[in-house]
């Protein structure tokens, strides 16, 4: 028997977790807390699961959308194996440290009763069950160990991986978790399995979105350096929001590289807080870890600031200077969202935007704002006229929506589940499949349904 229950709340990027049941062994795939919702809603439906405890949980890598609730699970489920790569067992004892004081903030400013999930306490005694596993080496786990597993690179960010399945009577379920085929920076592309999988379980992102037939990604550095020159130059300040885990360390580095070869001016760039953190982890395995560049540790390589404040008051945004921050949707409260109003009204500043935001969020909103108009980044509040200069660049860890197509294509299975993607994107990439593997089932998994899949 081969079921499959997705236990999120609703066909959306949130708290990704899923159980497997493949002939006889209980597997969950990722335990994540969704970053738009709060209290108990921000949960993953464990109470699917049911009362015994699964064999495993498979953690793929440490962005809070797959990670945010381990402690929770491993509260409720004591007995079930915890794996994950040692990158991600490292970065993610950080962020679900940073996790804990967030939701202790917001239970104070918003009352929101639930939090913190867990105290710092209870995440070090959590963190003692974890398992780490090398990629590519082939391990038992499951009922009895009779699933043989195998972690791959997922390129996504370090520590990211996909995980290969095979069961006693030799079916194979490969979950992609999320996943960059393509090289960036410091993390070089997924090296995933290229035949031999029955089911397949793919993330879809970037599932209804496509880059120009033109792009690479040098090119696109080429733009992104020229945005900032030209910024400084003209006697600006420049805010860059980033996500504190992967996409700042790819772009400290790359900051780095355009001081070298004098493609932006000398000035101070000012980065602290989380991003810094998990900075620190990524030198610290800087040469134990797969990476386009061995051995290279950021802070040899790149001088920064901390943040700027002017005694106990707020962040200080002063001209001249690039100033690298979380978070990358601006969220309200974080360093970004802060000095965002400081940079609006500023005809010379500009906010360069360096991947994804959900339209919802305080930087989608600023987006989707035509130059001029006022902006109300959280939607509410005093709003601010937007006269700096903004601009979006193309920097994702996700795979593209052709590349997505291409590996299923490749691996041809039997079955394809289709998750991680909002409602239009696993409409789009369900049809597209259907049409290229027509003797393939391919399936986009109800939320809190279980589907029989042999």
């Amino acid at each position: 028997m081969i079921n499959f229950t997705n236990l999120t709340t609703a066909d959306e990027i949130g708290a990704n977790s899923y159980l497997l049941e493949l002939e006889g062994s209980r597997i969950v795939l990722d335990a994540g807390m969704h970053p738009k919702k709060d209290g108990n809603e921000a949960k993953p439906n464990y109470g699917l699961i049911g009362a015994a405890d699964p064999d495993c949980i498979f953690i793929t890598h440490s962005h809070l959308d797959h990670i945010g609730t381990l402690p929770v699970f491993q509260d409720e489920y004591p007995q079930a194996e915890v794996i994950m790569t040692e990158g991600t067992a490292k970065v993610g004892d950080a962020m679900l440290h940073n996790s804990v004081n967030v939701m202790t903030s917001k239970r104070m400013a918003e009352g929101i009763i639930e939090y913190p999930f867990f105290t710092h306490g209870e995440l070090e005694r959590a963190s003692h069950a974890w398992i780490t596993r090398p990629y590519d080496e082939p391990f038992r786990t499951g009922y009895n160990g009779s699933v043989l597993a195998t972690l791959y690179d997922a390129g996504h960010i370090l520590g990211s991986c996909g995980v290969l399945m095979e069961s006693s009577t030799g079916t194979t379920v490969f979950y992609t978790g999320d996943v960059q085929f393509e090289n960036q920076t410091l993390i070089k592309g997924a090296e995933f399995p290229q035949s031999g999988v029955d089911i397949l379980i793919m993330e879809c992102t970037h599932g209804v979105t496509e880059r120009s037939a033109d792009y690479t990604r040098q090119k696109e550095l080429l733009r992104f350096a020229t945005a900032i020159r030209e910024v400084l130059e003209g006697g600006g300040a420049v805010l860059i929001p980033v996500f504190a885990l992967g996409k700042s360390q790819e772009l400290l580095c790359e900051l780095g590289r355009f001081k070298e070869k004098k493609l932006i001016p000398d000035v101070p760039i000012y980065f602290g807080g989380l991003s810094s953190k998990i900075t620190q982890v990524y030198d610290k395995l800087s040469d134990s870890t797969p990476r386009l560049n061995p051995g290279f540790r950021l802070r040899d390589h790149v001088e920064t600031h901390g943040l700027p404040k002017q005694g106990k008051g707020p962040l200080i945004v002063s001209p001249g200077n690039i100033y690298l921050v979380s978070s990358g949707m601006m969220s309200e409260h974080t360093v970004s969202y802060n000095m965002a109003a400081q940079v609006l009204p500023h005809p010379k500043d500009a906010i360069l935007f360096v991947g994804y935001s959900d339209p919802e969020s305080p930087a989608g909103r600023i987006k989707a704002t035509p130059h001029g108009q006022n902006v109300k980044p959280a939607g509410k509040g005093q709003g601010y006229p937007l006269l700096c200069r903004t601009e979006c660049f193309d920097f994702s860890g996700h795979a593209t929506r052709s590349a997505l197509l291409d590996y299923a294509c490749r691996l041809s299975p039997k079955t394809i589940l289709l998750v991680h993607g909002d409602t239009e994107a696993l409409a789009s990439m369900h049809a597209e499949l259907t049409l290229r593997l027509p003797n393939t089932r391919v399936i986009v998994p109800p939320p809190g349904k279980t589907i029989r899949l042999d």
